[in-house]
């Protein structure tokens, strides 16, 4: 770990190690990287980079943790909750840069957002109103919408759960919580229940299992005739509508509190968790087709993207 001495003057005689690690799959993490090059901090010349992904396996989370402080990284950077829970076990000297969907204080992680505790900090892109507008979306390619499916890991918080559950209630919908868990995630015997339950539609949250599984995900969906709505950093799925921040521009955002911490010696402590909404709508017209589905034009004109 660089002393603010160092870090002051520059008098490093290597680069800065930074570990990046996530729950999910790694492409959203190398925002990180984009956003420290931007900064000015080099590849190979300032930084060197241990990427480790678990692909929404949780399980291995401690041990991949556990090998990035064995590594002496001087930051680690990571994206999740239960990943950022894992690093806090892991270490409480390293200085720990986390970009999260959910409340970091409803869900542990910190005691304030503006003076986090311990050696975490970060970007959390929870928006507490995200849920019902997903669903309003869903209600507005079936105005009859009575009973929505949503889709969430089994080794996560139930956080995200329960505020789409309540958006759910709020619109006078029937929410149907389908948790499934890495390593045995069967996606097929989840859909049998979302058959069973009855559901029209299908919300699908951005959690790690799900976004490793997202191509699986959207291709049973719409073999089961469902709409489906998924987190912005997802729209390459394949399903109806993707809503919400992109998950690799928060991890853009990590990259100045990372920058802070490792040129200026600056702790986590005293760097305020900040919320990073930047919310994006994308509509699949190809997948609406293939559903039989329209999407109303007031719905489209709102879209920042179409695919065709």
């Amino acid at each position: 770990m660089p002393n603010q001495a160092e870090a002051k003057t520059g008098a490093r005689q290597s680069p800065w190690s930074v570990g990046l690690i996530v729950a999910g799959i790694a492409a959203p993490i190398e925002g990180v990287k984009e956003g420290l090059s931007e900064l000015g901090l080099v590849e190979g010349r300032d930084l060197t980079y241990t990427l480790l992904a678990a692909n929404g396996e949780l399980d291995r989370l401690p041990a991949l943790c556990d090998e990035l402080v064995a590594a002496r990284v001087d930051v680690i950077a990571l994206i999740g909750a239960v990943t950022a829970r894992a690093a806090r076990a892991a270490t409480t000297e390293i200085p720990i840069v986390f970009a999260v969907v959910v409340d970091p204080v409803e869900d542990g992680l910190a005691i304030d957002l503006l003076r986090p505790d311990g050696n975490l900090t970060g970007v959390t892109t929870f928006d507490p109103e995200q849920a019902g507008v997903q669903m309003e979306f869903l209600r507005a390619i079936n105005p009859a919408l009575t009973r929505v499916a949503i889709l969430s890991d089994g080794g996560v918080s139930m956080c995200l759960s329960n505020a789409n559950q309540a958006a759910a209630s709020d619109l006078g919908l029937l929410p149907q919580l389908i948790r499934v868990k890495a390593p045995n995630a069967d996606f097929p015997a989840a859909f049998a229940s979302i058959a069973a339950g009855q559901a029209e539609a299908l919300v699908v949250l951005e959690e790690p299992i799900t976004q490793s599984a997202r191509m699986e995900i959207a291709a049973l969906a719409l073999e089961a005739g469902l709409p489906t709505v998924f987190a912005r950093g997802q729209a390459d799925a394949g399903g109806l509508i993707a809503y919400g921040t992109n998950l690799r521009e928060a991890t853009r955002a990590m990259a100045r509190y990372v920058a802070q911490i490792l040129k200026h010696g600056a702790g986590p402590a005293d760097l305020p968790i900040v919320t990073g909404l930047q919310q994006e709508l994308v509509i699949n017209l190809a997948t609406a087709r293939r559903l039989g589905v329209t999407v109303p034009p007031e719905l489209l004109a709102k879209a920042d993207q179409v695919i065709e």
